[in-house]
């Protein structure tokens, strides 16, 4: 591991990308600290951990990294531009102009991207004035005017914009996926203060805690890493005046293939009803719905796992399309043995895309809800983090060295992964 950390420097490139990133999180995290001008800061806290809004905006806060106790220029996050992200990859399904931007290549690509940006911007003025409105009804707002409040949400608005510039930045320029690792470090920001409250258990809670956060780490790592690799067998073809030889390989299908992101997708749904009902007041539809989905109990949990499946399969489907697998295959000469080319091709590697999903949609959702059922029951937790918060650190971790493992193979330098 050492000698693989000293290549990863070794490579003048690789460490200029290193080096980005952690500049840009270091900026990211600067910004979780700088508070919107005129907040009582002490009244805000008081809101935050009063009774019946600790699991929701503690929840909230946990992924704005702790921007919202401070109420800072961040305080809203990466979750608009992740909740638009959501609204855009469900209305291509279902408008055809849309879908065929997305089948233009890049430049259809682009253009979805600047759609999903307006959609951030509209969502983060809607998210902000929501966060003005309840903060304002906790008296976290001293001298309320009508100016403070636009200058509160353009600046909430404007730092949601820089976040989503900031990841943009990093997986163009940077390892990793850089909405992800935002995330990332939104919850690993949190450890310090959950390793805290973990020590502070009695000692059977602990050693349970402790063994369950184990063996959630365990088995993210085992299903990310599990794959189901299909035999690909390559004719002899004549190129030219030069005939290629043929040979035998194999076509990986990951058991998670759509790794952390249906757990993110899930997570940015299932905190959009407070949000809402915050903006709409008390009294209201959203107001009720939140209320059944308040973060921890049965509903929520029940609804969170059927998020995680259904995100699955579809961000599964969106990343890997059988028919266009089955016609690169029979382009370059290349068959499944025992199945013939072309629609046969596309029929088999579907149904076994969807068995081999299944039991990766399941795992996310069990390994993202038992924690919170466990915790539950036992005696004096106060454990800061659930599953979905262990999924994410560690499939984003996983994510981004498996790419910096490609960057040194790439370099011929002996990677992390063996």
């Amino acid at each position: 591991m050492l000698s693989a950390m000293a290549n990863v420097f070794r490579s003048a490139e690789l460490r200029k990308k290193l080096l980005f990133t952690a500049a840009i999180l270091a900026i990211y995290r600067f910004g979780t600290f700088v508070p919107v001008p005129g907040v009582n800061i002490d009244a805000l806290q008081a809101a935050i951990e009063g009774r019946g809004n600790t699991n929701i905006l503690s929840f909230l806060n946990l992924f704005a990294g702790g921007a919202l106790t401070r109420f800072a220029v961040f305080a809203l996050g990466i979750m608009p531009y992740i909740t638009a992200s959501i609204i855009l990859q469900l209305m291509t399904v279902v408008i055809p102009s849309l879908e065929k931007l997305q089948k233009e290549g890049e430049s259809g690509q682009q253009k979805i991207t600047q759609y999903t940006r307006y959609l951030t911007v509209a969502l983060a003025i809607l998210q902000s004035i929501a966060y003005v409105l309840y903060f304002k009804s906790q008296n976290a707002l001293p001298d309320f005017t009508w100016g403070r409040f636009y200058l509160i949400v353009i600046s909430l608005v404007a730092g949601t914009v820089l976040v989503m510039w900031l990841g943009e930045l990093v997986t163009q320029r940077g390892v990793g996926n850089g909405i992800s690792l935002l995330i990332f470090a939104s919850i690993v920001a949190s450890v310090p203060e959950g390793l805290q409250a973990w020590w502070t258990m009695p000692p059977i809670s602990r050693i349970i805690v402790g063994l369950l956060a184990a063996g959630v780490v365990v088995a993210v790592v085992f299903i990310n890493e599990g794959q189901r690799r299909i035999p690909i067998q390559y004719a002899k073809r004549v190129v030219g005046r030069r005939m290629t030889t043929g040979g035998t390989t194999y076509m990986p299908l990951r058991v998670n293939m759509a790794g952390v992101i249906p757990v993110i997708f899930a997570s940015s749904v299932v905190i959009l009803p407070p949000t809402l009902a915050e903006l709409a007041g008390r009294g209201s539809v959203f107001q009720s719905v939140s209320d059944w989905l308040a973060p921890g109990s049965y509903y929520y949990i029940i609804f969170e796992a059927l998020l995680i499946v259904l995100f699955t399969y579809f961000y599964t489907a969106v990343q890997f399309n059988p028919v266009d697998q089955a016609d690169n295959l029979k382009k370059y000469g290349g068959f499944i043995p025992g199945v013939r080319p072309g629609r046969p091709t596309a029929v088999y590697l579907d149904r076994v895309l969807t068995r081999l999903t299944l039991p990766g949609a399941v795992y996310l959702a069990i390994i993202a809800s038992l924690p919170t059922l466990i915790f539950r029951y036992l005696p004096d937790v106060n454990f800061y983090f659930g599953g979905t918060s262990l999924l994410i650190v560690v499939g984003v971790a996983l994510d981004t060295m498996r790419q910096m493992e490609a960057q040194l193979m790439m370099r011929s330098y002996e990677g992390f992964l063996r």
